[in-house]
């Protein structure tokens, strides 16, 4: 296996922040060594699951200490279980760079999900952290300036409050979830193409509010043809699908050569 040059984490909030593109990926299990091994892959970031995923509080931790230590200056970041307090603190507390926080659908909430993210007196995060403190160090304000706030637009409020919420100070990027915004939509999947011009009307919609207020955007997208495509249409972060899904593509596809031979 060959080493990627190393990276400093410091700067993903300011990369998000000044719309440089980023390519990440997406952990639904709750496998330390395997997400160490996706890290050291070379993406600008990984996310971590807690909302749909398999991970608890101490796959989190040890699963952001393995990106850590997969030292090519890949971030880790949660996408929280709900936008409350507790869990964006929890996250940011085990050494999260960053929060994706879902189901965000009016100004209001983003707002909230701002000032859990960030200490006083620009937020309200509890001080306190740990192992946040050996990455990150002690000080509030540089924590404040390091953390990424990203809140996702996936339901029909938060499309139609879509300018509003990217226009709430402290919110760093939006990111779109495709299968409950295409569900919103009228689909009867995630993935119903008889909604595909209603789907895209809906990213162009989102894309738009946050170009205006100056935020990035990014997108889940199923592989990683698709995360071309939404980098070239104007995303400016894309997540490629996830490591329980890619394990079932290939163990299936070998089975398959077997089965072919």
């Amino acid at each position: 296996m060959t080493s990627n040059p190393i990276r400093s984490t410091a700067g993903f909030a300011d990369r998000l922040r000044s719309g440089r593109q980023a390519v990440g990926y997406w952990v639904v299990c709750d496998n330390p060594i395997a997400t160490e091994r996706i890290a050291m892959a070379g993406y600008e970031y990984v996310c971590l699951d807690a909302q749909h995923g398999l991970i608890e509080y101490r796959g989190l931790l040890a699963g952001i200490t393995a990106i850590d230590a997969a030292g090519t200056g890949a971030a880790a970041l949660v996408r929280v279980q709900a936008n409350d307090q507790f869990w964006i603190a929890q996250a940011l507390d085990a050494g999260a760079r960053g929060v994706i926080v879902p189901m965000v659908e009016t100004a209001a909430e983003a707002e909230a999900a701002v000032a859990a993210c960030r200490f006083p007196p620009v937020g309200r995060r509890s001080n306190g952290a740990l192992r946040a403190a050996l990455r990150i160090g002690p000080s509030p304000a540089r924590a404040n300036a390091e953390i990424a706030c990203v809140v996702m637009i996936e339901s029909a409020s938060g499309l139609e409050n879509a300018t509003a919420i990217a226009s709430v100070p402290g919110v760093d990027a939006i990111y779109i979830g495709p299968s409950d915004l295409r569900l919103a939509l009228g689909g009867a999947t995630p993935t119903d193409p008889a909604v595909d011009a209603e789907f895209e009307a809906a990213l162009r919609t989102v894309r738009k509010a946050a170009e205006a207020a100056g935020k990035a955007v990014g997108i889940h997208c199923p592989d990683g043809a698709t995360a071309a495509r939404r980098l070239a249409e104007g995303f400016n972060y894309v997540s490629i699908a996830n490591d329980l899904v890619h394990l079932d593509q290939i163990v299936k596809s070998h089975l398959a050569q077997v089965s072919e031979g």
